[in-house]
Order: C-alpha cells, then structure tokens, then sequence
C-alpha cells in the first residue's frame, strides 16, 4: 500500500457495489470521508440496477474496522468550544445517517467482518442484511474504556442481545467471538477466512444467499451464552453499583473477572451506558436510538473522561487514565442527565424513511 491510495476504495462490477475500506495501517478506521463516501455510493446503487448486491470489506488481514478515528476525535474534545458544532459532530452526524441507511437498505448487504470490528466497524456492518464473521472475528463496543459511551445504533444491537449479554459486553468491553457474535444478534453466518475469496467470487454470479450457503458452515459455541446463568443474574440490575456488587458476591470466577473490569472504567461512561441500554430496549426504532446516541456523544465531547481515556489508551499509552468523577459513588443523577439533553437546533432528527414505517 501506498501514502497516496484512497481511504476506501468504492468499485461497481458484475452486479456488485464493493467497498473496501482502505487504511489497513489503522486498522480501517473509519473518518467523515470515508463516511460520506459511503453515503453517497449507497444512496446511488440503491435506485441503481446495475448493482444486485453491496459487498464491504477491509483491506489488509486485521480487520474489517477498529473504529471511528479517535485521534481526531481527541483533539477535537481538547479544542474546547460548542461541541454540537464541531467537526466530530459533522461526522458522528453523516455516520449514524450511514448507520441508519445501512439498517433499511433495500439491496442485500453483505459484510465481512473478518479480523478485529469494534466501535464505528459495528456501525457498518452490524445493522446489514448479511454478516459474515471468520475464526479471526474479534467484535466489540469498547467506548466505556475511553470515557466514551456506545454509539452507531451500538446500544440498538446490545440492547437485543439475549438475556444481558449485551449489557456485559458493554460495560467490560468484552470482545466477541464469532459464535458470540452470532448468537448475540451482531452477525449471521460463519464462514472460515480461507473460504473468503471463493465467497467473494461466488457473489458475481450469485445471489447473496446461494453464494453464502455454499460456504457457512456452523459457528463455533458461544463462550457468553454459556455463562448467561451468572450474567444475567447480575447484570439484570438497575444501577452499576448493584450489578458490580452482585458480580462480586457470585460464585463464578468470571464474574470476579467482570467486576474488576468494569471498575477499570470510565465511571459516567458507565452509569451513562447502563441508562443509554435501557432506554433503546424500548425504543421503537434504530432511528430513535441513534438519535438519543448523537446527544450523548456529543455531550461526550464535551467531558472530561473522553479526552482523558483516550490519552491515556491511545495518545500516551500510559493505561492510567485518572477518571473524573473517579468512582460510580462520586456520579450524580444530575451528570448523568445532562448526556441526555435535547440539542434544539443541532438534534440529529433522524427519522424513518416514508413508507418503511
């Protein structure tokens, strides 16, 4: 790969619309060009009928997509001013109309989740029609590790997920397998990579579904649901002190596991994650979950954990990051709230198309 390449590369052949997200030195990461430019080319082949099916991909052998791109996302916190017009919020803006797009997209789309997808990566490819996870697949939300909080209709997918599974992956950042990942509602077939380019093959003359039936095979068990007993138990309950309390009364040495997890991290990011879950469980729509996301993230911006944990996880790398409130006892309902506060005029307004409703 050269400097001077594109970072996504956007193709039309043999009745297939390809992208290929194309930084594999940052593990595909995603910024607002790489966003619009999906934008626009799915916009395009959606009334095109040249394109039968939309297939995307992540150059290199790492992965799909780390994420949005959170050194921009730093100095953009850091920068101070209005967060609701900052350039994070344009593209956290395009990204989540690109989630929302990819969620009621009219053609087959088919991604392939190979290698690691966390974050921004599960914002394009967790909400389409066929998703496709490798032995290599490592899937996760890992926002409450930087101060962060769940976005890209990401609490839409937690908050489905069997029992509360969803509601541990969230608040440790645990990572997913691809049997997890199935089971949990964030993927649909098994395909080992080495199968991969004959899929991709198969997909010029087939349909999405013939062509991957001729290479799914069964997934792997999953790790989660088989501890679903515990993780239910104690993640049913209605604040994080409670479910760490629990987690430390079980039996389960996983669970002692968990709840030194989750005080690893940010404690707002926490308690603000635990009400954005619950809140889109009974949303109606992935539309108005991501709507309620674009609040708190770019309330986010504005606070102070964001830019501490991401100089602590990805500028100095020093994994010491100095929270502030620094225990869950130290946030109030009031610091919790202010995420949720209408924009006024910079609301997202995300709505659902006419005639999908």
């Amino acid at each position: 790969m050269t400097d001077t390449e594109p970072d996504i590369l956007i193709d039309k052949r043999d009745g297939l619309g390809l992208i290929t997200l194309n930084r594999p030195k940052a593990i595909n990461a995603l910024n607002h060009e790489m966003a619009l430019a999906m934008l626009r080319a799915l916009r395009e082949w959606a009334e095109d009928d040249e394109v039968r099916t939309v297939v995307v991909t992540g150059a290199g052998e790492r992965g799909l997509c780390a994420g949005g791109d959170i050194v921009a996302i730093h100095h953009d916190a850091k920068a101070g001013g209005d967060p609701a017009t900052s350039a994070t919020a344009a593209f956290w803006r395009d990204e989540y109309i690109l989630n929302a797009l990819i969620g009621r997209y009219p053609k087959p789309y088919v991604v392939v989740m190979d290698g690691i997808v966390m974050g921004g990566g599960v914002g394009i490819s967790g909400h389409g029609s066929h998703r496709i996870v490798t032995e290599r697949s490592k899937i996760g939300m890992p926002e409450v590790g930087i101060g962060f909080i769940p976005d890209v209709g990401g609490t839409y997918l937690l908050a489905r997920t069997p029992g509360e599974i969803g509601t541990h992956v969230a608040l440790t950042t645990a990572r997913m397998g691809a049997g997890d990942a199935i089971a949990a509602g964030f993927a649909d077939y098994y395909v080992p990579s080495e199968n991969l380019p004959a899929l991709l093959e198969t997909l010029r003359s087939e349909t999405a579904e013939i062509a991957i039936a001729k290479f799914a095979t069964d997934a792997p068990e999953s790790e989660l649901v088989a501890q679903q007993d515990w993780i239910d138990a104690c993640y049913s309950a209605d604040s994080v002190e409670e479910i760490v309390a629990r987690l430390r009364a079980n039996d389960s040495p996983a669970a002692a596991e968990a709840a030194a997890d989750v005080l690893g991290k940010s404690p707002v990011a926490l308690k603000v994650t635990l009400r954005s879950l619950r809140s889109a469980r009974s949303a109606a729509s992935l539309e108005a979950v991501l709507n309620e996301e674009y609040r708190v993230s770019v309330a986010a911006l504005a606070s102070h954990d964001l830019v501490e944990g991401i100089r602590a996880q990805v500028i100095d790398k020093d994994r010491n990051p100095q929270w502030s409130p620094a225990t869950l006892g130290d946030v109030t309902a009031a610091q919790v709230d202010a995420y949720f506060a209408e924009l006024g005029e910079y609301e997202l307004g995300s709505t659902i198309p006419e005639g999908q409703q």
